[in-house]
């Protein structure tokens, strides 16, 4: 291979040059928990050593990155480099029919309410989810929710209050899903109960609720990642009709 030069180009992002064309970009990026990920896109197999060598040894240890796990080759060149396996992810489709889930109607605790996405108090939502982060953390960790969780201010997971309903107990905020529309699908991004709200069928209402005001509008399914050790949330959605499309890996290096 011709003389190839790798060049950290911003403070999260490398490219390498090979006869004046890039031939390969590199990217870093922080997730709300603060975890560091990295992904490498090269157009020459021979280039992802070289490039990954060079991020390695600039960044700071730990660092993640995400695989699917039916990629044995892009696993192995990862595992080359010393990266081993972190965490597993499953992918689920969920349909939003009623017919198809079996989720005919609302069934809410009587002194529960839901706030439809964006008409929840932006104070007490990010109260919620400061809570509801600290108590995850607090016992499974806030890394086995979903990898791909959207980006915010530094300890901030909460980043569009308008994409959020919200389950209400007598006035306050126990409960949330994240729903983001994408064309004829939508993904669930988050769906939590606080603690002490748990077992008393919130956590399927709010999905019953995101479900069937998809269905309303027009949108066909959704889907959603579960970390695999989340067997609360995987019986949830295998409970309505979720059927398992993939699935990843989170490989750490430290």
């Amino acid at each position: 291979m011709n003389t190839v030069t790798i060049t950290r180009v911003a403070e999260a992002r490398w490219e390498a040059v090979a006869e004046g064309l890039i031939a390969g970009c590199g990217d870093a990026s922080h997730r709300p928990d603060g975890r560091l990920f990295i992904s490498i896109d090269v157009w020459q197999e021979a280039l992802f050593d070289q490039l990954a060598s060079a991020m390695l040894a600039a960044l700071p240890e730990p660092l993640y990155t995400l695989v699917g796990e039916a990629d044995q080759d892009l696993r192995s060149s990862w595992e080359r480099l010393g990266f081993v396996v972190g965490r597993r992810e499953r992918e689920y489709v969920l349909p939003s029919h009623p017919r198809r889930t079996g989720l005919d109607a609302l069934q809410l605790p009587a002194d529960v309410t839901i706030l439809p996405a964006g008409e929840a108090d932006e104070r007490p939502l990010r109260a919620l989810d400061r809570a509801i982060r600290e108590e995850v953390e607090a016992t499974v960790g806030w890394h086995t929710m979903p990898a791909q969780l959207l980006t915010g201010p530094a300890g901030c997971t909460l980043v569009d209050p308008a994409k959020y309903a919200v389950a209400v107990c007598n006035g306050e905020y126990v409960g949330l899903v994240r729903v983001v529309p994408v064309r004829r699908r939508a993904r669930i991004g988050l769906l939590a109960v606080r603690a002490d709200q748990r077992r008393r069928g919130i956590g399927r209402a709010l999905l019953t609720h995101a479900l069937r005001t998809l269905h309303r509008d027009g949108i066909d399914s959704a889907w959603a990642e579960v970390d695999e050790s989340n067997t609360a949330a995987i019986a949830l959605f295998e409970g309505v009709g979720a059927r398992r499309s993939s699935s990843y890996l989170e490989l750490v290096y430290r």
